[in-house]
């Protein structure tokens, strides 16, 4: 009798653990999904209805950025940050697109890198483009909704 129950327990066990690592990859793969979409959203803002305006909705109200070797913490000194910048008498834009996401077990903070193409074009038409690595930090914020918290 006393192996039965041993053998019932065990078989239960392997069940739970079965089933449990199963919704935890899920939940992994549903947590990137939302991360990548996020992405795309801020990259697609950026490019539409320009880079202040996308990092200004996208940024969490701690986030950090590194800028010209100085770090912008938090999103009233983004903003100060936007304001102070010269207005450029050309075109600008940014895009990006992350190469590779990962999520936190927990699922509430997350990473994507990849590449970046900065394009200007002054007032002329000389085009400068600066291409580069990006590296971002996802923060789920109380409401559900991502926002990064370093960039």
């Amino acid at each position: 009798m006393m192996n039965k129950i041993l053998q019932l327990m065990l078989m239960l066990s392997f069940l739970f653990y079965s089933c449990n690592t199963n919704t935890k990859e899920s939940s992994i793969e549903k947590w990137k999904s939302e991360i990548i979409e996020t992405e795309q959203e801020f990259a697609e803002m950026a490019l539409n209805e320009g880079i202040p305006k996308a990092f200004m909705a996208y940024a969490a109200e701690d986030a950090v950025l590194l800028r010209n070797n100085s770090l912008i913490i938090g999103k009233d000194s983004l903003r100060e940050s936007f304001k102070s910048q010269k207005s450029e008498s050309g075109k600008v834009s940014l895009t990006w697109k992350p190469d590779f996401v990962d999520v936190a077990l927990s699922g509430d903070m997350g990473y994507t890198y990849g590449k970046y193409v900065y394009t200007t074009t002054d007032s002329v038409g000389n085009v400068s483009v600066n291409e580069g690595i990006f590296h971002t930090v996802w923060k789920r914020q109380a409401d559900g909704e991502w926002k990064f918290v370093w960039d």
